[in-house]
């Protein structure tokens, strides 16, 4: 009998079917893949798993017995731990309060609050990042420390089953693999992991068995080692996907953007750098390195030295954190599309909505986002759709220099194979193109020149072709190109 066994549950968010008869089903001491392309359902069936929202209908077993929470609380209880794609942090908190949120030790009505730093730092030194503070506010982390504290606070609780939902999404490799020892640990302790990521290696290293799901239905499900990877993306996709060929490196234009010795310490120490009309230059290197501040002091969000010159009609910026600051998500995807360039939209300083929903229904089509319609509230989105539409609105501003902070962070293998053609496309039309990634296979595949940020301190920016995996990690590790 199966640990957890899901029969032809449904789920309706008004027009939108997310849900559309699911079965699924989940043994003990096994990792199971969840795939397929944002918006299938992945994330919906998590959150019914974990008490966020009920099913419309269909039925749940849990070993054997109906289950059915009506809250988050009552699945936690159950023994369902969820690890959200969205972090689910407390900022204000402390990383220890972070972990036993919910479980905090107490006696007589008063927080241990000894006992509970003692068991966060337990639980810290079993991931092997013993070096974050417990007591230190959780806001102040990086988003990679910040996901190791919600991993961290889902291993507090005595799971049978822990749903994460792309949980390496901002964790370099050397957090990932302490991620899948831990995993491996709980595994062998007969707890069940469920893990959705869009990463078809990832899975393949970390779980035995999968299940497909596309437009809400449950497509296929069998032994990993026994599906190939064209079959499985084309029971994700439905329709043929070109994967990232090497584009040929483009002719060079005028300079577009110059950075002379740019610096916002403490992660930001020196940037040199020159980027041309239709070339895409990739910054790569270690998560904390000063990629992204590289990105925020070019952008004018953090205080910077140096000289930055820019020749061309403004600057586009796509943040990696999409929900903190990418997107507004009470919002319209109309809205959201066209903020940043109001005037297209404009007449006599008021908004043409009529106008302002067919610009959004173009960039939506052009992106693929799946949604009934630009008058959605980008919040009512998977995950992946909502970064569509933050890059959506990039194409619409029509900057002529482009800053893209990990533009293809939790998005499946479909959409970041239209995400980087229209990259590629924005080049050709003559966009200098900045694009910080910290998937290599990417950045060899879309860029024309490659940098390298170790400790703060930007390489020289070299030709693709002069470039390896290895010379890029040795170079950001500090050892010889």
């Amino acid at each position: 009998m199966p640990l957890l066994h899901v029969q032809s549950v449904t789920k309706r968010f008004g027009a939108t079917m997310a849900l559309d008869g699911v079965d699924f089903q989940v043994d003990a001491g096994g990792v199971h893949a969840l795939i397929g392309e944002n918006g299938a359902g992945k994330s919906t069936l998590l959150n019914i798993l974990s008490g966020l929202i009920r099913q419309d209908s269909g039925s749940i077993l849990l070993h054997g017995s109906s289950y059915a929470p009506r809250n988050p609380a009552e699945a936690r209880r159950a023994g369902i731990a969820h690890i959200h794609q969205e972090l689910a942090i407390a900022p204000h908190l402390s990383v220890a309060e972070n972990i036993l949120l919910g479980a905090e030790p107490s006696a007589f009505g008063r927080l241990r609050r000894g006992v509970m730093h003692a068991r966060a730092e337990a639980l810290l030194r079993e991931f092997g990042r013993e070096e974050i503070d417990p007591g230190a506010r959780t806001g102040a982390l990086s988003l990679a420390d910040q996901q190791v504290v919600e991993i961290c606070r889902a291993l507090a609780f005595d799971a049978r089953i822990i749903l994460m939902d792309e949980p390496t999404s901002s964790l370099q490799r050397a957090d990932v693999e302490r991620l899948f020892g831990v995993i491996r640990q709980v595994r062998d302790r007969g707890i069940a992991v469920v893990y959705i990521s869009h990463f078809l290696e990832e899975v393949r290293e970390i779980a035995a068995r999968y299940t497909v799901l596309r437009d809400g239905r449950s497509i296929g499900s069998g032994a990993l080692e026994e599906a190939g990877d064209e079959r499985l993306i084309s029971m994700m996709v439905g329709r043929p996907i070109e994967t990232a060929a090497a584009r040929e490196p483009s002719a060079p234009g005028e300079v577009a953007l110059e950075v002379h010795q740019l610096a916002a310490p403490p992660r930001l120490r020196s940037a040199t750098f020159t980027v041309r009309r239709g070339e895409i230059l990739g910054i790569a290197g270690l998560i904390g390195s000063g990629r992204s501040e590289l990105i925020r002091a070019l952008y004018g969000l953090i205080p910077s030295t140096g000289g930055i010159a820019l020749h061309g009609r403004g600057l586009g910026y796509l943040s990696e954190d999409r929900k903190g600051e990418g997107l507004a998500l009470q919002l319209s995807i109309a809205d959201n599309v066209t903020m940043s360039r109001f005037s297209s939209c404009a007449r006599g300083g008021w908004i043409d909505r009529h106008l302002q929903a067919r610009q959004a229904a173009a960039v939506m089509e052009r992106v693929r986002v799946k949604a009934p319609g630009p008058r959605t509230i980008v919040q009512r989105l998977s995950g992946g759709n909502q970064q569509k539409v933050a890059f959506g609105r990039l194409l619409h501003q029509d900057a002529d220099v482009l800053l893209l902070d990990e533009p293809a962070r939790g998005i499946d293998i479909g959409s970041k194979s239209d995400i980087y053609r229209e990259i590629a496309e924005l080049a050709a039309q003559g966009k200098a193109i900045v694009i910080v990634s910290s998937y290599l296979p990417e950045l060899f595949a879309i860029c024309d020149r490659i940098a390298v940020m170790r400790r703060g301190v930007l390489s020289a920016a070299r030709p693709v072709r002069e470039w390896t995996p290895d010379s890029i990690m040795q170079t950001a590790i500090g050892g010889a190109a």
